[in-house]
C-alpha cells in the first residue's frame, strides 16, 4: 500500500494505524508527492494550515471504493501538532473500517503498554476522564477498556512495593532444544551451540559477580530475580547450580520478593533440574505448553509431547512448587477456537497458580514468516479465543495483574497475565511498566537503567550471540560502568 503526507510528517502512527487492518502489507510512505496511478491500496493524509484552523483531511481509494472525510481544527488549541495527529489517525481508522469491514478492541491505541497510558491519563484528569478518552478518543471498546481498568488496579498495588534503590535482576540463557516457528528471541539450540555452553556459564557466573558488586557498592535493593531466555532449563543441574550460587554469592537475596526460572520447554524438565531449582530458593517456575493440541505442537516445531508437560507439571508440584505459572498462545496456525477451548479447559484443571495467554504475534524474523506466508484466516477464532480466556479465568480464581501489545498479533489481541491472589509475577509487571532497574547479564541482555520519579531510561546493551558474550566479558564489565555513573548522576546526587 502507498501513504501520501501532505503538510505534516505524522508518518510513524498512520503508518501503524495501516498495520492494525493490513499487518502484513509493506507500506510505502511519500511525502509531498504527487499520486501515481498504482494498483493496491492508496491513502492520501493531508494538513492545511487556514487563517483560524487547521483543515485536516483522509481520502483513501481501493478498486472503485474512494472515501474522503475531514476535519477541523482550532489553531489555537492547547499542544496542537499532537491534537492534529490524533484527529488523522481517528479519519484513517474510519475511513480503513468503511473499507474493510471491521473494527478492532483497542481502537487507535498502537503502543505497547495501554495500562501505562491509562496510568498517565488517570494522573492527568482522574479515572472517570481517563475511561472516556479510551472510549471517545481512542476509539477502545469498553471490553478492553475494563480489561485495562482491572489490570491498572492490580499493578498499582504491586508497584506501590517498589522503592527508589529497588531493582530487578534478569538473567539471560539464549539456548533451547528447538526453534518454535513462531520465535524471533536471540537463542540457539542446544545441537548448534552445545559447545559453548560450558564457556558460556562460567563467563555468566563472572558477570553476575560484577553486576553484584556494583549494587553493593550502590547499596540497592534487590527485589526479583528472573532466569529467562531461551529455556534455561537447558542446562545440567549442575549448570544451573553453580549459577544459582553465583546469584546468592553476589547479591543480598533477602530483600528478594519473587525468584522465577523458566522451565518452558516442558521436554527439558527432570526431577533432578526441580529439586536443584527448588533448593536454590526459587519459588515460581514457567512451565509452558502454548497448546495441548498434538497436531498444533508439531505444526509449530515444539518437539515435546503433551504427556511431556503433564509430567513436567507434576515433576514441579512434587520439587515442591507452589508456583506455576503456563502460557498458552491463542491464534496458532493449525488450531480452532474448539481446539483452544479444551486447552484452556485442560489447564484449568490443573489449576496453576498464574495462566499468561499470549497472541500469535507474526514477527519478522521467525520462522512463520521466513518460510510461508501466514494464514490470517484464523483472525476471528484468535478474537473468540481471547474472549474465552477473560471469561473462564475469572470463574476459576484469576484477575489480570499485568497487559502488553505487540506489533502484528493475530487478531490485533493483547497478551495477559493472570493469576491467582498473591501469585502475580512481580518481575513481569516491573519490565512492562518500567517501574525501576532491570540489570541484565548473559547474551541479549539489555540493562535498563531508571530514574526513579521519572520516565527517564538508559540502556546498556550486552553482546547479542553467545560466541561473542563468551569472549566479550571484559568489554561488558567495561560498559557497565555505566551503572555507577548514572546512579551518581541522577539518584544520589
Amino acid at each position: 500500500m502507498h501513504l501520501y503526507l501532505y503538510g505534516n510528517d505524522f508518518h510513524f502512527e498512520l503508518e501503524n494505524v495501516c498495520r492494525l487492518f493490513l499487518p502484513l502489507e509493506k507500506i510505502i510512505t511519500h511525502h509531498e508527492e504527487e499520486p501515481q496511478c498504482i494498483d493496491g491500496l492508496v491513502v492520501e493524509c493531508t494538513q492545511t494550515e487556514q487563517l483560524n484552523t487547521m483543515r485536516l483531511l483522509c481520502r483513501v481509494r481501493l478498486d472503485g471504493f474512494d472515501a474522503c472525510s475531514e476535519a477541523v481544527v482550532d489553531k489555537n488549541t492547547a499542544e496542537l501538532q499532537d491534537v492534529c495527529e490524533l484527529q488523522l489517525c481517528t479519519l484513517l481508522y474510519n475511513s480503513l473500517v468503511k473499507l474493510l469491514g471491521f473494527t478492532h478492541g483497542w481502537g487507535l491505541i498502537t503502543g505497547v503498554r495501554p495500562v501505562k497510558l491509562l496510568r498517565r491519563l488517570t494522573r492527568e484528569m482522574g479515572v472517570a476522564a481517563a475511561l472516556d478518552y479510551f472510549r471517545n478518543k481512542l476509539l477502545v471498546s469498553d471490553e478492553k477498556r475494563e480489561l485495562c481498568r482491572i489490570t491498572l488496579d492490580a499493578e498499582d498495588r504491586l508497584l506501590a512495593l517498589s522503592e527508589p534503590k529497588s531493582f530487578s535482576l534478569y538473567v539471560s540463557i539464549p539456548f533451547c532444544p528447538t526453534r518454535c516457528d513462531y520465535c524471533s528471541f536471540v537463542s540457539q539450540t542446544v545441537v548448534q551451540a552445545k559447545k559453548l555452553i560450558p564457556a558460556y556459564v562460567e563467563q555468566l557466573c563472572k558477570e553476575i559477580a560484577y553486576t553484584g558488586e556494583l549494587t553493593r557498592h550502590l547499596g540497592l535493593r534487590l527485589e526479583t530475580v528472573y532466569f529467562g531466555g531461551g529455556t534455561p532449563t537447558t542446562l545440567s543441574p549442575e549448570q544451573l547450580t553453580a549459577l544459582f550460587k553465583a546469584v546468592d554469592g553476589a547479591f543480598d537475596l533477602s530483600t528478594v520478593r519473587e525468584y522465577t526460572v523458566e522451565a518452558g520447554r516442558p521436554d527439558t524438565v527432570t526431577p533432578e533440574k526441580m529439586a536443584a531449582i527448588r533448593a536454590a530458593g526459587v519459588g515460581r517456575v514457567s512451565i509452558n505448553p502454548q497448546t495441548l493440541q498434538p497436531h498444533v505442537l508439531e505444526g509449530i516445531g515444539r518437539k515435546h509431547t503433551v504427556q511431556q508437560f503433564y509430567e513436567a507439571f507434576e515433576m514441579a508440584r512434587k520439587a515442591g512448587f507452589e508456583n506455576i505459572n503456563t502460557d498458552l498462545i491463542a491464534g496458532l496456525p493449525g488450531d480452532t477456537y474448539d481446539g483452544f477451548a479444551d486447552t484452556m479447559e485442560r489447564i484449568l484443571t490443573l489449576a496453576p497458580e498464574s495462566v499468561t495467554v499470549h497472541t500469535l504475534s507474526m514477527k519478522r524474523a521467525s520462522n512463520i514468516m521466513l518460510q510461508h506466508r501466514p494464514d490470517f484466516g484464523v483472525e476471528d477464532d484468535a478474537v473468540r479465543m481471547v474472549r474465552l480466556s477473560a471469561e473462564q479465568l475469572p470463574l476459576h480464581g484469576y484477575a489480570p495483574y499485568y497487559l502488553y501489545r505487540q506489533s502484528r498479533t493475530v487478531g490485533n489481541q493483547e497478551n495477559v497475565g493472570w493469576s491467582k491472589p498473591g501469585f502475580e509475577g512481580l518481575y513481569n509487571v516491573y519490565i512492562m511498566d518500567e517501574t525501576h532497574t532491570i540489570l541484565g547479564c548473559g547474551a541479549g541482555a539489555v540493562s535498563k537503567l531508571k530514574q526513579p520519579g521519572t520516565d527517564y531510561l538508559e540502556r546498556i546493551f550486552n553482546y547479542k550471540f553467545p560466541y561473542e558474550y563468551n569472549t566479550g566479558l571484559d568489554e561488558m564489565c567495561k560498559r557497565k560502568e555505566a551503572v555507577s555513573d548514572f546512579y551518581n548522576r541522577y539518584v544520589f546526587k
